[in-house]
C-alpha cells in the first residue's frame, strides 16, 4: 500500500536557479532595443536594431583608432582650476576629476595607426560634457605644436557641448588659441582629420572641429553651434527636419564623409596615407 502514500520529503530542484547580473542588459536610447550587453560591446555601442551610434569614452576611441598598446598619454600634468572664483565650479571640478581619473575634458598623446604614427586628442563627453576650458584648449594646441615639431599627422575626434562658461572669455579664448595652431598645421602641409561625434557644438563645432583637412562624422551625429530654438528665435523661421545631424550636414557640403564608428579606423588611416602621397 506505499503506493498510495503521499511522499513529503522535500525534492531538489532538478535545475540550478540561473542569477542574471543586472548589467548583463543594455538599451538603445534611440529605438528603445534591449539587448546583451555584450552585444553592444562587441558592436562598438552601436545598436544592432536601428544602428544609433551611443557615446563612447576617450578611451573607448583610442581603440578605435589605435593599434592595440600603442598609445602614450600626453600633458596629464594640466588640471582645471577656478580663475574666476565662479560659483560651484571648484565642487563641479572635483566631482568630474573623481568620475574621470584626474583626466580633463580632453585625452591626448600618439601612437600608431596601422603602424603610421599619429598624434591623438578625444574629447571625454563624462567631464563637464566635453566643455572646452584653459586645460582643454592647451592640451589641444600643445598636441597640434607636436605635430608641426615632427611632421606627425593630428585626429582630433570632437564630442562637445562647447566652451565652459565657468571660466568666461578664458573659455572664448581657446578657439582663437587652437585655430592658431591648426592653421600653421594647414600651411605646414601635415594632414589634419577632424572626427564628428554626437554632440560637436558650440565653440568646439565654432574653431578645431571644422577646421580638418577632412571632416568625418560619425551616421546620426548633431553638429551646429547653436540649437534649433535659439536659431529659430534669431532668424525668424521654421528649421528642416534634422538640419544639424551628420546627414543633412553631407548633403549640404558641411562635412566630407559620414562613416560608422566600425569603419573610422579604416577610412582614417587610407585618408592620411594618401594625404601623405603614400
Amino acid at each position: 500500500m506505499a503506493w498510495f502514500r503521499k511522499d513529503r520529503s522535500k525534492k531538489r530542484p532538478s535545475r540550478n536557479k540561473l542569477e542574471i547580473p543586472p548589467d548583463a542588459w543594455d538599451k538603445c536610447a534611440s529605438c528603445g532595443h534591449v539587448d546583451l550587453r555584450e552585444r553592444f560591446e562587441r558592436t562598438l555601442e552601436v545598436c544592432p536594431e536601428c544602428g544609433y551610434h551611443q557615446g563612447i569614452s576617450a578611451d573607448a576611441y583610442v581603440n578605435v583608432f589605435l593599434d592595440e598598446g600603442s598609445f602614450t598619454e600626453l600633458f596629464t600634468n594640466l588640471h582645471s582650476v577656478n580663475p574666476l572664483n565662479f560659483d560651484g565650479y571648484a565642487d563641479r571640478l572635483a566631482r568630474a576629476n573623481r568620475k574621470n581619473n584626474g583626466r580633463d575634458a580632453v585625452l591626448t598623446g600618439f601612437g600608431k595607426l596601422d603602424g603610421l604614427e599619429v598624434n591623438l586628442g578625444v574629447m571625454e563627453f563624462t567631464f563637464m560634457g566635453g566643455s572646452m576650458g584653459s586645460v582643454v584648449g592647451e592640451k589641444i594646441a600643445r598636441l597640434g605644436q607636436r605635430s608641426l615639431d615632427e611632421g606627425v599627422p593630428l585626429i582630433l575626434v570632437s564630442r562637445s557641448g562647447g566652451a565652459r562658461m565657468q571660466e568666461g572669455v578664458l573659455s572664448l579664448m581657446q578657439l582663437a588659441k587652437t585655430s592658431v595652431v591648426i592653421s600653421r598645421i594647414s600651411r605646414a602641409g601635415i594632414p589634419y582629420i577632424s572626427v564628428l561625434t554626437n554632440p560637436t557644438t558650440g565653440g568646439v563645432s565654432a574653431s578645431f572641429a571644422m577646421q580638418g583637412d577632412v571632416h568625418i562624422a560619425e551616421p546620426g551625429a548633431v553638429v551646429g553651434f547653436a540649437g534649433p530654438r535659439v536659431i529659430k528665435q534669431t532668424i525668424g523661421q521654421d528649421l528642416p527636419d534634422g538640419f544639424q545631424t551628420a546627414e543633412f550636414l553631407l548633403e549640404h557640403g558641411m562635412i566630407d564623409i559620414v562613416v560608422p564608428r566600425s569603419g573610422l579606423r579604416d577610412v582614417t588611416g587610407r585618408l592620411i596615407r594618401m594625404m601623405l602621397g603614400q
